[in-house]
């Protein structure tokens, strides 16, 4: 972990804030390449009405935009959370070459928690990939969230 890695995890975990300010899952993500950044995105699936509208996608897909590019090589992600499966997906067709994620995420993780699809050998890209950056600090976000969310009337656990 070094400290340009905790300032980008600090800037991607403002934008979760952003998605939890909306009622969205609070996830957030930033693309980098060689020390600028590239694009943002945080959660907002069901504001926007798309089951693909995870930070991970929206940051990839505004990169892809302001390179005019679906390829992006030489690139770091940044999120909060372990990626989904589709997420991991589209960071290997989009060849990202780093993943760096704050909180593993034990239900639908799929580097660490499940399936470690950036470990399988047969892709034709590999993803490099590490965890933990301000970890207690993404994983505190999530818990809060939920917590919150449990505690409206009206909620399943309230």
């Amino acid at each position: 972990m070094t400290a340009t890695d905790i300032a980008w995890m600090q800037q991607a975990i403002d934008l979760a804030r952003q998605a939890a300010e909306l009622g969205e899952v609070p996830v957030g993500a930033l693309l980098v390449k060689e020390g600028k950044l590239l694009a943002t995105g945080f959660n907002h699936p069901i504001a926007g009405s798309d089951p693909c509208g995870h930070a991970e996608i929206h940051a990839l897909r505004n990169a892809a935009q302001t390179l005019g590019n679906y390829r992006l090589p030489g690139t770091t992600l940044y999120v909060t959370i372990e990626p989904c499966t589709m997420c991991v997906g589209a960071l290997i067709h989009a060849r990202v070459e780093r993943l760096v994620f704050g909180a593993r995420e034990p239900r639908a993780g799929a580097v660490v928690s499940h399936l470690q699809i950036l470990d399988q050998t047969h892709y034709n890209h590999r993803v490099q990939w590490s965890e933990g950056v301000l970890g207690e600090q993404c994983s505190a976000l999530i818990s809060e969230f939920f917590r919150a969310r449990r505690r409206k009337p009206g909620s399943p656990a309230s």
